[in-house]
């Protein structure tokens, strides 16, 4: 006697994995893009946001580093670099929350100055 053997999750167990996709899983994102337009190189480039940092060991003059994020906590995005000179720069920006989405641009300035451009926002 041959027994049939049956793979699947079966009918209800794939309306409620569809139910759940459809409605339920997403993770935002929000896309960090550096630009130095100093005029020298940067070293040491960190860029901390809340529960994590990202960067770089060097940013050329007019260089971009990209970056996407999935922001965990609340808190200030914070900039740190060392300059051509060896001065340390530390710059404190927007703060992000947990859900937000979007785009962010930072962009290093001469004088050890920065600007940021949030276009952010929240989903929860």
């Amino acid at each position: 006697m041959r027994s049939r053997i049956r793979y699947g999750i079966g009918y209800p167990a794939a309306l409620v994995l569809l139910a759940f996709v459809i409605t339920g899983c997403r993770s935002y994102h929000v896309s960090i893009d550096v630009e130095n337009r100093s005029a020298a190189a940067v070293q040491l480039l960190e860029i901390d946001y809340p529960s994590a940092s990202f960067g770089a060991d060097r940013l050329a003059p007019g260089a971009h580093l990209k970056y996407r994020i999935q922001v965990r906590g609340n808190g200030p995005v914070k900039v740190q670099y060392t300059q051509a000179g060896g001065a340390q720069k530390q710059i404190n920006g927007p703060s992000l929350s947990e859900g937000d989405e979007g785009q962010l641009q930072i962009v290093l300035l001469p004088d050890g100055k920065a600007e940021f451009t949030p276009q952010i926002s929240h989903r929860r």
